[in-house]
């Protein structure tokens, strides 16, 4: 089947999703009189915890560019300066230099004392936040303008840890309650003026920002978990700019105002390789030759998304062009063995690949049950292995901006997510290897070998990388589009 042509954003670029507004935006262009327009931004989820930074409402100060980190991420997932203007390292100890002539949005001077205030707050949090689980770290000034960084055990991705917006740098002031408040205390070319609970925002252009001044003199945020209702915002011209349009909506919208994004999210079917027929490795190869994963993007996701050539995806896009072919098990009849496929009810589309992999398994000979349930009431069973196939949306990068860690929790022996119960000693070798290697090219050739030796195990079959869709109203100018979604408006974003 042809599909129609559509913007599907080039993966060499590093830009964020943005988010539709629904409901009026009346007032919006009030704060700027004579001074363009400001942006409607509509967001899929209100805030959980007040926006503070130590949670998940972090991306959405970053993707508003009003709060700030020490390093951030290229498209490739290298470290460069934000806040810090160089590192070095030496064992376990990083020494970061702090950019000089930046001010927070209250006014006070960015140094050495805010930078350990901040991300001494999230070292010490509880829960940390996720980007330091398992890791121990303390922060001390050397000087006023020059930190240091110290971890339990040598860390090669200090600096890409220190890219999370979980660990942005706000002000003294955001400390001094119970919780993070980062209303008028970050250091971006828009300042968060106001936060009406889980309805609205409001952001004005920083005019003493230290780098480029923010085109448009503001942002309003709206929070619409409707989907339905982020799309006929776009459509009726009550936003500007629209995040995570739903693939039943996409269709309903001129094209040009569409844009895919392809997200480091991969649909992947885990075999149990302890238990069951696929113990087997001949039988877990009978289910990889088995899968069309073509028809499954086609008919689930109607063209949206991407087939499958690894774990890793066109988000990563050095992945594709350091992989090589994977010398694989052959695969042996599977006569009639009977098997039990686990997925989840809370994202709409895994129950319909679900379906639809029963239909080709069966074709290919298996005899397939399907189990499916919410994700808090069957999550305990996958990772105790009580299915032989388990359906997952996994995200292949965490928070670093690195698939290192999504590859060891996964696929090694003592992974803390290893629904595939994988215990394979070349296995454990590559991700040990990818683990320990500093980050760059080398990092990265690490990284596609041991990908390479879990595809050879077959206790992963990956299908398709998703993508998000985004909407951007014709006069829009600038907005990001982010496969890491930590930026939607940035500096540059503004209305015609």
């Amino acid at each position: 089947m042809r599909l129609p042509a559509r913007r599907l954003l080039p993966v060499t670029a590093l830009t964020a999703t943005s988010a539709l507004l629904t409901g009026c935006f009346s007032g919006a262009d009030s704060a700027a009189e004579g001074d363009g327009k400001r942006v409607r931004v509509a967001m899929m989820q209100p805030p959980r915890s007040g926006l503070s930074p130590l949670s998940d409402d972090a991306f959405k100060l970053s993707r508003w560019s009003t709060a700030e980190t020490l390093v951030k991420l290229d498209a490739d997932g290298d470290a460069e300066p934000a806040l810090a203007t160089k590192w070095q390292q030496s064992g376990r100890t990083w020494t970061f230099e702090i950019r000089d002539g930046v001010t927070f949005h209250d006014g006070s001077e960015l140094d050495a004392a805010a930078v350990v205030r901040s991300l001494t707050t999230a070292a010490t949090a509880s829960p940390k936040p996720r980007i330091l689980d398992g890791v121990e770290l303390t922060v001390q000034a050397q000087d006023s303008d020059t930190v240091t960084v110290t971890t339990a055990d040598e860390d090669p991705l200090v600096p890409q840890r220190l890219s999370s917006p979980q660990l942005s740098i706000l002000a003294a002031k955001a400390y001094r309650g119970k919780t993070v408040n980062p209303v008028g205390a970050g250091t971006g070319p828009f300042e968060l003026v106001s936060v009406n609970g889980t309805s609205s925002a409001a952001l004005d252009r920083y005019d003493g920002y230290w780098g480029e001044q923010a085109k448009s003199p503001g942002i309003d945020v709206k929070f619409v978990p409707d989907g339905t209702a982020r799309a006929a915002a776009l459509r009726s011209g009550e936003a500007d700019i629209v995040e995570a349009v739903p693939v039943s909506q996409a269709a309903l919208l001129d094209e040009e105002l569409v844009t895919e994004v392809p997200m480091p999210r991969t649909n992947t079917l885990y075999l149990n390789t302890s238990d069951g027929p696929f113990r087997d490795a001949g039988l877990r190869a009978a289910a990889r030759e088995a899968i069309d994963a073509e028809s499954i993007v086609e008919g689930v996701y109607e063209g949206r998304a991407d087939v499958a050539e690894g774990l890793l995806g066109p988000a990563l896009p050095w992945a594709a062009e350091l992989r090589s072919d994977v010398k694989r098990t052959a695969a042996e009849k599977p006569d009639g063995r009977t098997i039990t496929i686990g997925t989840f009810t809370d994202r709409a589309e895994l129950p319909e690949v679900a379906a639809t992999l029963q239909q080709q398994l069966q074709k290919a000979g298996f005899k397939v049950k399907l189990e499916i349930r919410e994700y808090a009431n069957i999550e305990t069973d996958a990772l105790a292995g009580e299915f032989d196939a388990f359906i997952l949306s996994r995200a292949t990068v965490l928070d670093s901006g690195d698939p290192a860690a999504y590859l060891y929790s996964d696929f090694a022996s003592d992974g803390s997510f290893n629904i595939s119960q994988l215990a394979d000693a070349q296995v454990d070798a590559a991700l040990k290897k990818a683990a320990g290697t500093g980050t760059g090219e080398a990092r990265r050739k690490a990284v596609i070998a041991a990908e390479a030796a879990v595809l050879a195990t077959d206790a992963a079959i990956p299908m398709l990388h998703e993508r998000v869709i985004q909407g951007d109203a014709t006069g829009v100018v600038g907005a990001a589009h982010d496969p890491r979604e930590r930026q939607l408006v940035t500096a540059d974003t503004y209305v015609k």
